[in-house]
């Protein structure tokens, strides 16, 4: 590992004799294994990309076109909208007939 000389513009000294408060210590995230599988991960300073999740295989991926407002309308909820829509059609398709549409 290359160490650099140069100062590092702190008081190390001052942060060394800091004792952490139980306060602050409540502020310390838990590590737990989710916390890992969510965490980014670097090699040096290189960013890993893990890609997508695995999904969970009843799912097809598919190209549709739908109309801009109701796109709108999803998206505005917030994250997990293709979800919210896709429950949507699911509920849609408890008391209707694709063919009968």
């Amino acid at each position: 590992m290359n160490v650099s000389n140069r100062a590092l513009g702190s008081d190390l000294a001052k942060i060394d004799a800091h004792v952490i408060t139980p306060e602050e210590y409540e502020e310390i995230p838990e590590l737990t294994d989710e916390f890992f599988e969510e965490a980014d991960e670097y090699i040096g300073d290189k960013l890993i990309r893990r890609g997508r999740r695995a999904g969970s295989g009843t799912k097809v991926s598919t190209t549709v076109r739908f109309d801009a407002p109701v796109i709108e309308a999803f998206r505005a909820t917030g994250k997990g909208w293709q979800t919210r829509m896709n429950n949507a059609l699911v509920d849609w398709l408890k008391t209707h007939s694709p063919a009968s549409a």
